[in-house]
């Protein structure tokens, strides 16, 4: 017996957190709450748990958190978490912008524990159904179902492999590294082979290297050397609020030459102390006569055969077309992620959905997907606009503004009687 809520939030990453925050605050002056429940398919919070390395740094500034570039008094930005914890002065004398990656899932945590909108988690999304003429959304979750007015997607990125490669015993990708690393069992392994030229591959390498100081890591990428991303003062204005507005007003050339000039912040991209920290390592260990730490530059990966023991990849070098047969203990993908079809995981409300000439989903300003007569509830969507909205949809810099934006519409578009009290609805699974 749920009511019809107002909002259902479909995934419980920090984007939809951050969502749930903006509508708690905004429910607390707003003379009719808005009503949300979120769907998490996880039994408890977590954000790219596998790749929580103790060193590994955030790459955009704490200010950029869940709340604070739309409410700089929210009880919910990172330093209320550090006054929370103990730690604002000693942070102030840490002298950065950039937190410990842990101590920001930490945060991100202690926050989603905290909202008061309700979540449950362990529930996956199975379908969503158009109901009441197209005025109401059905969520389907297991044997429950629960109707709203307004779904909001938020659910993240998925990891992506080469054509060909899946994932088995000795192959991973690097989002699950910690945790395959720590299920491990072989006592010395004598060689890895990373491949990827990004900022998660460099990471990937350097956790690796300090794991197993006896093993041999080998990186394999097409480039020459690791770029660096270029995290400059102008350059960083892409990921400005304003820079959204700019963006999605922009004729479409424009958009793609945008954001094919700034690439380089985000894609395929290393920060400039880790590729320094890399060189020396592997310039120490030259001038000790001990390498271990291989930069196998401009190649690739032209065959690979998996075994449940191990590997052996023939590493192309493209330049002179020479191949080298390696085996190696384990090859880990660090080849990045892809968009998740937001719209695929509608089910039946899929259809009602509107899409460009790409296929890619119609989205306002607003963050709501254009849909057809059949559709008039809403649909929002976290993540996977970058067409429309620019090069930070998927990132953390907008997350703050967006949700603040996002329940601004939702609250906007609330029909008159929809502060009344909730009629109860009858669970109609069978």
């Amino acid at each position: 017996m749920d009511p019809v809520y107002d909002v259902v939030g479909i995934g419980f990453g920090p984007s939809n957190l951050a969502l749930a925050i903006a509508i708690e605050e905004h429910n607390a002056t707003a003379p009719e709450p808005v009503r949300a429940v979120f769907l998490e398919r996880q039994e408890s919070f977590g954000w790219h748990r596998g790749m929580l390395f103790e060193d590994a740094t955030m790459q955009v500034s704490f200010l950029k958190d869940l709340v604070t570039l739309r409410n700089p008094a929210s009880g919910y930005s990172f330093v209320s978490y550090l006054h929370a914890q103990g730690r604002l002065a000693d942070f102030i004398n840490y002298k950065t912008m950039y937190p410990l990656r842990v101590e920001f899932h930490d945060y991100l945590r202690w926050a989603a524990d905290r909202v008061g909108v309700p979540v449950r988690y362990g529930h996956t999304v199975t379908d969503v159904v158009p109901v009441e003429g197209g005025e109401l959304l059905e969520v389907v979750t297991g044997p429950r179902r629960v109707r709203a007015r307004n779904v909001v997607v938020a659910v993240g990125l998925e990891p992506s492999l080469p054509p060909g490669v899946a994932p088995a015993e000795r192959v991973w990708h690097n989002l699950d590294i910690l945790h395959r690393a720590e299920a491990f069992a072989v006592p010395a392994p004598s060689r890895f082979l990373v491949v990827g030229a990004g900022q998660s591959a460099a990471e990937s390498v350097a956790f690796l290297h300090e794991r197993y100081p006896t093993a041999e890591v080998c990186s394999v990428f097409f480039r020459y050397g690791y770029s660096p991303a270029d995290d400059s003062n102008f350059a960083n204005r892409i990921f400005d609020p304003s820079a959204v507005d700019l963006y999605f007003d922009a004729p479409a050339d424009v958009k793609r030459m945008l954001f094919d000039y700034h690439r380089n912040t985000n894609y395929s991209v290393v920060d400039g102390e880790l590729i320094t920290d890399l060189y020396r390592r592997a310039y120490r260990e030259q001038v000790l006569g001990r390498p271990r730490l291989r930069m196998l530059n401009a190649s690739r990966i032209a065959t690979l055969d998996a075994r449940p023991d191990g590997v052996t990849a023939v590493v192309e070098h493209l330049p002179s077309g020479a191949r080298t047969e390696l085996p190696a203990d384990v090859i880990v993908y660090a080849t990045g992620y892809r968009p998740v079809d937001a719209l695929a995981l509608l089910g039946a409300a899929a259809g009602h959905c509107r899409r460009d000439e790409e296929r890619l989903p119609l989205v306002g300003r607003d963050y709501r997907v254009a849909t057809d007569d059949g559709l008039r509830a809403g649909v929002y969507l976290q993540g996977g606009t970058e067409h429309a909205h620019g090069i930070t949809s998927t990132l953390l810099s907008a997350v703050a503004v967006r949700a603040g934006e996002i329940t601004a519409s939702i609250a906007g578009r609330r029909p008159a009687d929809a502060g009344a009290a909730p009629r109860p609805l009858v669970n109609t699974a069978r």
